[in-house]
């Protein structure tokens, strides 16, 4: 089982931007030395009050120079938002900095604030993705490329660096809705999930079809998928029950109160229920989250509590969020990621 950090260069209250880039920089330092398999970082744009990691492949590119051994995830580039050629070429020189430690997540971003603020349709997410993707295989694979599209119109061009990696860094794709699930399977694509906007027990039947799918569609093996979910670790039941409690209902209102005013902006689907779910996380309560959103206690008790996720999910690894709702104290998260690598990691290991 893969352990990664999702991590959002959160920015707590009172905390200057130099001081959010300087804490989240040291507990990459952290990771690394207490043995994490994976660095995964966000992306989050016009949100000042909660991260400054707007530029994922920079960081990556600075945690690639700091760290060795530890590998560096995206988790997700937001593919409509990029022209295709540039990201191409800044991905492949991550993965050469890093000597093939990147491991490239995409997706489309589930709020169009993001979308209207660099002035592109929400609407069109879904097929500047399906663009954007095939041109940066394109471009990763072929010497030369040409591509024409409703987006997008390139005759005869060479991608300079072409990936260390062969023949491109390991592509992992965001799944919500229901459709992509199917969508994801099809495509023969490995997937990551959350709790964010359901709960555990809902992504059973939405793996059944991604399995089924996958299947179908002859690729060897069963997929694998990979689960993003807040994950908070303490000496005590006690402490690992408390310590998170203020951070993660923050965090659920927070997440809510934007999930619904997204429900009336462009290119909202029916589908998404994104005001029945934005209303019912605003009015969570933590003993609910507990049981079908998040994963805290003891080492041990979480050791049982990912071991039966693994069981019921199939799960390949994980991208465990140490601090759900940006208030968690660095020392705690520290402390908490430490635990999770000495007293967790160890018995979960295929």
């Amino acid at each position: 089982m893969e352990f990664g950090m999702f991590h959002e260069f959160q920015r707590r209250p009172g905390q200057t931007e130099a001081e959010a880039f300087s804490e989240s920089f040291e507990q990459v330092d952290e990771a690394e030395a207490a043995g994490l398999d994976v660095m995964w970082l966000a992306e989050l744009h016009t949100a000042p009050e909660r991260s400054v990691l707007a530029a994922p492949l920079s960081i990556a590119s600075a945690i690639a120079t700091r760290t060795k051994r530890m590998k560096i995830g995206i988790a997700v580039q937001v593919l409509p938002l990029c022209h295709p050629l540039r990201i191409a070429e800044e991905a492949t020189t991550v993965d050469h900095i890093s000597h093939g430690r990147l491991i490239f997540g995409v997706g489309r971003s589930g709020f169009p604030r993001t979308y209207q603020a660099y002035g592109i349709s929400y609407a069109e997410s879904r097929e500047r993705f399906a663009e954007v993707l095939e041109i940066l295989k394109r471009a990763w694979t072929q010497e030369k490329f040409s591509f024409h599209g409703q987006f997008y119109n390139f005759d005869d061009v060479c991608l300079v660096p072409k990936p260390y990696q062969a023949p491109y860094p390991e592509l992992r794709i965001a799944v919500n809705s229901p459709d992509t699930f199917q969508q994801s399977g099809e495509a023969g694509m490995p997937i990551f999930v959350a709790t964010r906007l359901g709960d555990l027990n809902e992504l059973v039947p939405n793996l059944r079809v991604y399995r089924e799918a996958w299947a179908a569609a002859g690729h060897p093996g069963e997929g694998k998928v990979y689960l993003r979910v807040p994950v908070y670790i303490a000496a005590t039941e006690k402490q690992a029950r408390e310590e998170p409690h203020e951070s993660v209902m923050f965090f659920y209102k927070y997440l809510g109160e934007r999930i619904e005013a997204s429900a009336v902006m462009e290119g909202a689907r029916a589908i998404e229920n994104r005001a029945e779910r934005g209303q019912r996380l605003q009015t969570i309560d933590y003993e609910e989250a507990l049981k079908s959103k998040i994963v805290v206690g003891t080492p041990a008790m979480v050791v049982d509590r990912l071991a039966t996720l693994k069981e019921t999910l199939g799960l390949s690894g994980i991208l465990a969020e140490m601090n759900c709702g940006m208030r968690i104290p660095h020392d705690r998260v520290v402390n908490s990621l430490r635990l999770m690598c000495s007293e967790v990691m160890p018995h979960l290991r295929d």
